[in-house]
């Protein structure tokens, strides 16, 4: 199966005059699932985190997601990459190079680090803000790192100083292996916008021993 995006399934939106790449739910399971095959393969020897369960909620989300806008996600971001319009053979590459959780691009920056990206995504979105940009700033963190003192003082300064950053909250309702809510409890800012999944994949791997 190739991991590239077929050109026929490939639409584009215009916005601010800015071409973006629309890709498909079943477009980007595919590409996945296919990278989880490569693993099970032995063909990627170094740790995967996959996405699997939140396609409709990310594709609702990246509609608000302009060429331009900056991302800072954590070490699960393939949807991320795909859906805002970025090379699907550019992420493969890195991917089979050992890069899952840490991948990068123009304006796409990843760290495995839980909340690692918070304070960097924050900065950023006072940068646009003083330059008067346009542009805002995506900040992809999980319902466990939300809950965690680094991400919810970038949060609290975010929205008192109202800057041009959305913190996207993936609740899957797991900490790597604990049940979120009844550990860390749940709050709510205006900056940040929460939805919930059940993931298909496990925390890492694909739920299968696989001997290198």
């Amino acid at each position: 199966m190739w991991l590239g995006i077929s050109r026929r399934c490939l639409n584009t939106r215009l916005k601010g005059n800015m071409r973006i790449k629309n890709r498909t739910k079943k477009e980007i399971i595919e590409f996945e699932e296919e990278i989880a095959k490569q693993y099970e393969q032995a063909k990627i020897r170094s740790p995967i985190h996959l996405s699997g369960g939140n396609e409709e909620e990310l594709i609702k989300i990246f509609k608000d997601y302009r060429k331009g806008d900056w991302i800072f996600s954590t070490y699960r971001s393939h949807y991320h990459w795909l859906l805002s319009g970025r090379s699907p053979q550019d992420l493969r590459k890195q991917i089979l190079n050992g890069h899952s959780m840490h991948v990068y691009g123009k304006k796409f920056f990843t760290s495995s680090i839980v909340g690692g990206v918070a304070p960097i995504a924050l900065g950023v979105a006072l940068a646009l803000k003083k330059k008067g940009s346009s542009h805002k700033v995506w900040c992809f963190v999980g319902d466990m790192a939300a809950e965690c003192g680094l991400v919810k003082e970038c949060i609290r300064y975010a929205s008192g100083h109202n800057l041009p950053i959305i913190f996207v909250i993936e609740d899957n309702g797991y900490s790597v292996r604990a049940i979120t809510r009844p550990t860390w409890g749940e709050h709510r800012a205006k900056v940040t916008r929460r939805y919930r999944y059940k993931r298909h994949y496990p925390h890492a791997g694909i739920g299968k021993y696989v001997m290198f």
